[in-house]
């Protein structure tokens, strides 16, 4: 007899319903510290760093780096992905998880998923020549395609669930409090 696999779209179900119960009984568990440290790299280029992150309490070591540049017509050198578009990355990347997880969770098996998103800002906000007009987006649009064995049903409750628990989407959607520190050498 063939064991059973808990897996669904590469996600193991079982060991996130362990997961779940785990930061349910102990909540610090639950609690999850991300950082990166960013330097300039000449012209518009940057490159952050992923040195770890903090979950329940422990330090977990990751060694990644992101580079960032502007267009050539935004004054940069064209050699990576620009701040807009790592963002725009990282919000679909955070969503993309809780799509596959979310159909997991519900035993569907997805035979494709992706987001598309995009959104417009005025140039004149960012470079301080109108202060009516923000530095950033009004609004973004975003497109979310899934192909799998599921309802129409099921996949709406999993975009609604999407739209509730993403943590990128809440930072998006919802003003975070942010506090800067200067430091001058």
């Amino acid at each position: 007899m063939q064991a059973v696999s808990s897996k669904i779209n590469g996600i193991d179900t079982d060991a996130l319903k362990n997961v779940m119960t785990e930061v349910s009984k102990q909540p610090a568990k639950g609690k999850a510290k991300f950082q990166v440290a960013t330097q300039w790299k000449g012209g518009a280029t940057s490159e952050t760093r992923v040195r770890g992150f903090e979950i329940g309490g422990q330090h977990v070591a990751r060694d990644f780096s992101i580079k960032t540049d502007e267009p050539t017509e935004l004054l940069g050198s064209n050699t990576a992905p620009n701040p807009q578009e790592v963002l725009m990355a990282g919000l679909n990347a955070c969503m993309t998880v809780g799509y596959v997880t979310g159909c997991a969770m519900h035993g569907i098996e997805l035979e494709s998923m992706s987001i598309e998103t995009e959104g417009e800002l005025d140039l004149r906000g960012f470079l301080g020549l109108d202060d009516s007009i923000p530095p950033g987006y009004r609004e973004m649009q975003y497109t979310v395609r899934l192909k799998g064995n599921g309802t129409p049903e099921q996949f709406r409750q999993v975009h609604e669930t999407v739209m509730k628990t993403s943590p990128n989407y809440f930072n998006m959607a919802s003003p975070i409090r942010m506090k800067p520190r200067l430091v001058v050498e």
